[in-house]
């Protein structure tokens, strides 16, 4: 058996190393049509609304067919995540350095997020593994590549900012549900009523909080994410200057 073989069938297909099909199975029925037009309905009505039915409605073809370009949903599901995640930034004056290439790496990875709501809230079943995956790591590891970081911090710093996009876009998407499903002023009200439930015996600290006003305004009128991700990057540069200077 080949290295090939022994993969499972999802990477093969993510990896483009399963052969498709031969036979017509339809109007220009194909992988890469199929995986589009799942991500436009996901994009549309959400994660809850696929199903492989609906999705070969949406393609005029019979259920049946879709399966012989995508083995199951979940095979469906990888792929659309792969091929939604579309191409990394690259940093064409390297002379602009590493810390503006990383924030510019996780403002574009959390613009794709928002684009596509049904991403970040993905399990994660596991290590990236996919195409897109590797090729958004492989942007980020470039530019850390000239700093002092040894290369397991390196991969360190990557998975560091790849899951603050992640867990920040995913906070943001469910404000924005909540915000358009009860409005604006409504969602406020009930942080407000929230805040004066908050007893200083019980949350001495989050009472301080509370009577700052940071408790009820941070949720809508904060930027969570440049305050969270400048953060790190002075985080990360400390640790690179120190590693240059030495103990």
């Amino acid at each position: 058996m080949s290295l090939v073989d022994q993969l499972p069938r999802t990477l093969r297909v993510l990896w483009d190393l399963e052969p498709k099909p031969t036979r017509s199975t339809g109007p220009a029925l194909s992988r890469e049509r199929i995986v589009r037009a799942a991500i436009e309905l996901v994009d549309e009505q959400g994660m809850d609304a696929l199903s492989m039915a609906r999705l070969a409605e949406r393609l005029g073809c019979a259920t049946m067919s879709l399966y012989r370009h995508v083995a199951s949903k979940d095979e469906l599901q990888a792929v659309m995540l792969d091929a939604g995640l579309a191409e990394p930034p690259r940093q064409d004056d390297p002379n602009d350095g590493w810390r503006a290439g990383l924030e510019t790496w996780a403002r574009t990875l959390l613009a794709v997020y928002r684009r596509h709501p049904w991403m970040p809230r993905m399990e994660i079943t596991g290590p990236p593994l996919s195409p897109g995956q590797l090729g958004w790591l492989e942007a980020g590891l470039v530019l850390l590549h000239d700093t002092a970081l040894q290369p397991i911090e390196r991969m360190s710093v990557m998975l560091l900012v790849a899951g603050y996009v992640r867990t920040e876009a995913t906070m943001a998407i469910v404000g924005d549900e909540v915000r358009r499903d009860v409005g604006p002023d409504s969602a406020r009200e009930t942080v407000e009523q929230v805040a004066r439930l908050i007893d200083p015996q019980r949350f001495p600290a989050l009472s301080e909080i509370v009577e700052s006003g940071a408790f009820t305004s941070a949720p809508f009128d904060f930027d969570h994410f440049t305050y969270g991700l400048r953060l790190i990057l002075d985080a990360i540069a400390v640790r690179a200057n120190h590693q240059m200077t030495g103990p």
